[in-house]
C-alpha cells in the first residue's frame, strides 16, 4: 500500500517535470522578432505563425484518440519526438544553416503547437488516473508550472550567449530531456486498487498538495524576483541551478508519504488498533457509497420533481432570483449533476459547454495571444531590450494565476462557491489590463497590463481542466477539454490578424515613424497597439459576461453536490490505455 502511494507521488513529480518544460509556446514572442527577420516577412505572416502553433491545438483530439490504441508512455516520447524535429528546424533557419518557404515553416509551427497539446493529454490523464479524488489539486499544481516554462529558458538562454536562437534550440532539447526523466516514474504506475483511500488519507493528502503548492509559490517567487539580474551568463548558470534544485525538492514526498505510513502501521500495530480503524473506515465508504441514490432521490422529492436532465431540474429546493430577461438562457437544460460524463454528441449539443467555450474564447485565449505579440508590443513602445523582461513577468504572473486556481479546492470547507464563479472573478482583470493599455500605454503601464493579464490567463488555464472535469465528467476529459481549446486557434487568427492590420496598417501611415530594412515595416508608437487593446478589452468583456452566464447555470448542480451528493470519481481512467 505505501508503496503503490508512494508511487503516485513520483508520478505528479514527473509531471511537473513535464509541464514545467515542455510550455514552449510562451517564449515565442522572445525569438519572434528575429524569425520574421530571418523570414522576410510582414508582421501579418508572423501572426499566421503563432496562430499555427495555436492551431496544433486544435488537433489535440488526435492525443486522446492515440491514447485508445497506444501506451501512455510511448504517447508521450511521440510528443518529445514532434516538438523536437519542429523546432530544431526551426532553429537550424534562424541560424541561416537551413533555407525553406513560408509554407514549410507554418507547418513547422503547427507540429510543435500538437507535440504541446499532447504532452498535456498526457499530465491530465495521469493527474485524473493517480488521484481520483484530489485531481483538481494535482491538476492546478501540476498545470501551474506550465506556466514558468518561459522564465526557465530565459535563464537557461542567458547561462549559454543569450541569442534569440538559443531558445529554439532549448525549445527542441529540454522537452525531449524532461521526459525522458519522466519515464520510469510513469512505468511504474501503481494498480487503480493502491489509490482508493479512506476519508482521512484524503485529508492528509490535501495536506501534502498545501505543502506542493506553498514550494511551488516559492519557486514562482525565485523566478520572478531573480531573473531581472540574470543577464551575466555565470550568475544565471547559478540562478538555473538554484531553479533546478527547487524543481528537485518534490522528490522528498513519496519518502516523507513511507515514513508516514510506516509510522502509523508502528504505532497502531503496538496499540493493537489498526485492524479496528481499518474496518471503520472501510464500513465509512460502504456506508457513503450506498447512500448516494438515497440522497439523490430525497434531493428530486424535495424539489418536486424526480426528472434526470428536464428543463427544470433544480439542484437544491430554495428559491432563486429570476433573471427575467436571459431567464431561457440561465435555466434551460441545466446540468443535473457535477462530474457526468459527456460524449462529444451530447456536450456540443450543451448550452453549458457554449457559454464555457465562448467564455474561454474571450478569455484566456486573449492573454496567450498578447502574450504571442509580447515581442512586437514592446519594440514598438521602444522597449526591445526589455522583451525578456516582460516575458518573465508574463510567464511568473501565468504561474501564480495557475497557482491560485487551487484556492477553491483548499477552501472547499469553508467557502461554497462553484468553480465556474472562481472562473468569471478571474476574468475580472483582463478587461481591466487591455482599457489600462489603451489608455497610457507606456512602460509601466505595460509591465503592469502584462502581470494582470497573465494572471487571469494563468488561473483560466490551469482551472479549465478541473471545470471541464466538473461539468463533463472526468473519464472524458482528455477528448472534451482537447475540444474546448479548439477556440485557441480560432481566436489566435482572428486577434492576431486584428493586431497585426492595426500594427501594418499604423507602420505605413505618414504620421508614424516607420523604419524599413530588409522589406520589413517596423511600427514605433504607443498607436501601433492602442487600437488593438481597445478592442480586445472589449471581447473580454462579452467572455466575463459568458462566465456569469455559465456560473449561473451551473450553481444549482454546485450546490447538490455541496450539499452531500458526492462527485464522480475516476477509476483509473478506463477511456485510456
Amino acid at each position: 500500500m505505501a508503496g503503490g502511494q508512494s508511487r503516485k507521488w513520483m508520478i505528479l513529480v514527473a509531471t511537473v517535470w513535464i509541464q514545467a518544460f515542455t510550455g514552449t509556446n510562451f517564449d515565442f514572442s522572445a525569438y519572434s522578432s528575429d524569425l520574421k527577420a530571418a523570414l522576410g516577412i510582414s508582421q501579418v505572416q508572423l501572426s499566421y505563425l503563432a496562430t499555427a502553433s495555436d492551431l496544433g491545438k486544435a488537433l489535440g483530439w488526435s492525443s486522446g484518440l492515440a491514447l485508445l490504441y497506444l501506451p501512455l508512455p510511448a504517447v508521450l516520447l511521440l510528443a518529445a519526438a514532434f516538438g523536437a524535429a519542429a523546432y530544431a528546424a526551426q532553429w537550424l533557419i534562424l541560424t541561416g544553416r537551413l533555407s525553406l518557404p513560408y509554407l514549410p515553416v507554418f507547418l513547422l509551427c503547427l507540429l510543435a503547437g500538437c507535440s504541446i497539446c499532447w504532452f498535456n493529454t498526457v499530465c491530465f490523464v495521469l493527474c485524473i488516473r493517480n488521484f481520483p479524488v484530489n485531481r483538481s489539486l494535482a491538476l492546478s499544481l501540476t498545470i501551474s508550472f506550465n506556466g514558468v516554462s518561459a522564465a526557465l529558458y530565459t535563464l537557461a538562454s542567458n547561462a549559454l550567449d543569450g541569442s534569440s536562437s538559443t531558445y529554439l534550440l532549448l525549445n527542441a532539447t529540454l522537452p525531449v530531456l524532461a521526459s525522458a526523466a519522466a519515464l520510469l516514474p510513469i512505468l511504474r504506475q501503481p494498480p487503480t486498487h493502491l489509490l482508493l483511500l479512506p476519508p482521512d488519507a484524503t485529508r492528509r493528502d490535501s495536506h501534502v498538495f498545501l505543502l506542493l503548492n506553498l514550494l511551488a509559490f516559492l519557486t514562482g517567487l525565485y523566478l520572478l524576483l531573480l531573473n531581472s539580474v540574470s543577464s551575466n551568463p555565470v550568475l544565471a548558470r547559478l540562478l538555473l541551478a538554484g531553479a533546478i534544485i527547487l524543481l528537485l525538492f518534490p522528490l522528498c514526498i513519496p519518502g516523507i508519504v513511507c515514513a508516514r505510513d510506516w509510522a502509523r502501521r508502528t504505532v497502531y500495530s503496538r496499540l493493537g488498533t489498526n485492524n479496528h480503524i481499518e474496518g471503520v473506515d472501510l464500513r465509512k465508504q460502504l456506508i457513503r457509497g450506498t447512500n448516494i441514490n438515497i440522497n439523490i432521490h430525497e434531493n428530486d422529492s424535495n424539489n418536486g420533481n424526480g426528472g434526470g436532465g428536464s428543463n427544470d431540474d433544480r439542484a437544491v429546493g430554495e428559491e432563486r432570483p429570476r433573471w427575467w430577461c436571459c431567464e431561457g438562457l440561465t435555466e434551460k437544460n441545466q446540468l443535473v449533476a457535477i462530474g457526468e460524463e459527456h460524449s462529444v454528441k451530447r456536450l456540443i449539443g450543451r448550452i453549458d459547454f457554449w457559454l464555457y467555450y465562448v467564455a474561454y474564447f474571450c478569455g484566456a485565449t486573449v492573454g496567450l495571444v498578447y502574450s504571442n505579440n509580447l515581442g512586437q508590443i514592446a519594440q514598438s513602445l521602444g522597449m526591445e531590450s526589455k522583451t525578456t523582461m516582460f516575458v518573465t513577468v508574463y510567464s511568473s504572473c501565468s504561474f501564480f494565476g495557475r497557482l491560485l486556481s487551487a484556492a477553491p479546492d483548499f477552501l472547499r470547507g469553508k467557502v461554497h462557491f462553484a468553480r465556474t464563479g472562481w472562473l468569471g472573478i478571474a476574468l475580472v482583470p483582463m478587461p481591466l489590463a487591455f482599457f489600462l493599455l489603451a489608455e497610457v500605454g507606456d512602460g509601466h503601464a505595460l509591465l503592469a497590463g502584462t502581470a494582470l493579464v497573465g494572471l487571469s490567463s494563468g488561473f483560466i488555464f490551469a482551472a479549465a481542466v478541473a471545470v471541464t472535469s466538473d461539468l463533463f465528467g472526468p473519464n472524458s476529459v482528455g477528448v472534451n477539454h482537447n475540444i474546448l481549446i479548439t477556440n485557441i486557434p480560432l481566436g489566435s487568427l482572428l486577434y492576431g490578424l486584428l493586431a497585426a492590420l492595426v500594427y501594418d496598417a499604423n507602420g505605413n501611415s505618414s504620421s508614424m515613424e516607420v523604419l524599413t530594412g530588409d522589406g520589413m515595416v517596423v511600427c514605433m508608437g504607443r498607436k501601433c497597439y492602442a487600437t488593438t487593446f481597445l478592442w480586445w478589452g472589449c471581447v473580454t468583456l462579452v467572455g466575463l459576461l459568458s462566465s456569469l452566464f455559465l456560473f449561473l447555470r451551473t450553481r444549482p448542480a454546485y450546490d447538490q453536490a455541496e450539499h452531500g451528493q458526492p462527485m464522480p470519481q475516476s477509476m483509473g481512467g478506463e477511456d485510456f490505455r
